[in-house]
């Protein structure tokens, strides 16, 4: 038990380490290995972005046939974290980087692209310039140029961070607030304005209304006629709330109204002299003579049905004595 924790083990003098047999592995045989996205990839069957920097378990083999100054070049096997289709990618030890191989797009490959292009300008300048000296003078010409415009362009912005440094922005920002304000104060004035117009046209619009209604209301009704009397109409008629009688009706009779019985009592006429008779006749003729307007009916003084049928029965007596 104390020997598991030894670092140097114990061989005898007679070891021979030839004698161990060797395994015979294959040499593209593939290993498990943790890693991470070597950049930004997107997969070709199901369109999942797959970002630098995700862990996968992936599969490594070493690429036979290829190497880069004699250090070998591995390939990896890992799956789209979506649709579960293979990628692979190979290292790139020439560039210090990582090409894509199958499965999968690189995204920002153009930055990429763009590098490369400017490096091969590069090298064939300076191959043309290697064997060509009066290219490397057209070439200083060229740069020597281009540096004059750069400074122009760099003189020019310059001047003008110049003149906006003399711009007073808290000037501009406070007339910018007031003009915000008289608009915002302008804009509340034509409100106030609309909305008393509508208020005063609403206004006017109830007053015609009020004012049709009234002469609707004033115009006279067309006048009815008074239906004809029912002879009738006496004995359906509703019998009458009795009015308190005052202590002199009682005794004379009332004078202004005239009972519906009244009719049924007829005074006896008594034969009057001619001389009587001259002096009835003689208003009536100097009435028609004067050309005045007599009443339609004339006027009798209401008296009580009992006062008549007293003055009948009076007449009767004085009658029936005589």
């Amino acid at each position: 038990m104390s020997e598991r924790k030894v670092l140097n083990k114990y061989y005898p003098p007679d070891f021979d380490p030839s004698k161990i047999p060797k395994l015979k592995l294959p040499k593209d045989r593939q290993y498990v290995v943790r890693l991470m996205a070597p950049f930004n990839m997107r997969c070709k069957t199901c369109g999942e972005y797959i970002y630098k920097g995700k862990k996968f378990n992936a599969r490594k083999e070493t690429v036979q046939n290829e190497a880069y100054l004699g250090l070998p070049i591995f390939r990896f096997y890992i799956k789209c974290t979506r649709c579960l289709a293979e990628i692979t990618f190979k290292t790139d030890p020439e560039n210090t980087d990582y090409s894509m191989e199958h499965g999968a797009t690189r995204n920002f490959q153009a930055e990429k692209l763009l590098e490369e292009e400017e490096k091969r300008v590069q090298k064939e300048r300076e191959d043309e310039e290697l064997n060509n000296p009066m290219k490397v003078l057209e070439n200083r010409t060229k740069d020597s140029k281009l540096e004059m415009e750069v400074l122009e362009n760099l003189q020019e912005l310059k001047d003008l961070n110049q003149r906006q440094a003399h711009v007073d922005f808290e000037a501009m920002l406070r007339q910018h607030r007031l003009s915000e304000e008289e608009r915002q104060k302008r804009e509340q004035e034509e409100d106030e304005r609309e909305t008393a117009a509508l208020v005063e046209e609403a206004r006017k619009r109830r007053l015609l209304e009020d004012s049709d209604s009234e002469e609707d209301e004033a115009a006279p009704a067309p006048p009815r006629l008074a239906p004809r009397p029912n002879p009738t109409a006496i004995l359906e008629e509703a019998p009458k709330a009795k009015r308190r009688a005052e202590s002199w009706e009682r005794s004379v009779g009332t004078l202004g109204s005239r009972p519906l019985l009244s009719g049924l009592v007829v005074m006896k006429k008594t034969d009057l002299g001619p001389g009587t008779r001259q002096s009835q006749a003689s208003p009536t003729q100097c009435s028609e003579k004067s050309g005045k307007a007599a009443d339609p009916a004339p006027r009798t003084l209401g008296t009580s049905s009992l006062s008549q049928l007293g003055a009948y029965s009076d007449s009767e007596d004085s009658s029936g004595s005589n």
